[in-house]
């Protein structure tokens, strides 16, 4: 049976024929044995690594947060005017 679309014709038969198997053949399976190919395992350890560093990267920003908080409190921050006034120059020039 071969399918029609628009006019056009492809694909050749649809629903194949069956193949029977002869007593002693070997199928063939789609996993190539012997072969190096990447495994979830390795994969999910990557996973676990980038996690962890991240989570240091969490504590050493809160740390930073906390020790800012503190600044702002007892008025001791002074934040660096350069860079306050050019990230707002940024913002305006991209809005604009």
């Amino acid at each position: 049976m071969t399918v029609e679309f628009f006019g056009v014709r492809g694909f050749g038969q649809i629903g194949g024929i069956n193949k029977t198997t002869r007593p002693g053949d070997v199928q063939k399976s789609g996993k190539a044995e012997g072969t190096d190919g990447a495994s979830f395992s390795s994969a999910l350890q990557g996973a676990h690594g980038m996690q962890a560093a991240g989570a240091v990267e969490d504590t050493d920003r809160a740390a930073r947060v906390q020790a800012l908080k503190e600044q702002v409190a007892n008025g001791s921050y002074e934040p660096d005017l350069n860079k306050v006034a050019s990230s707002l120059l940024k913002f305006l020039v991209e809005e604009g």
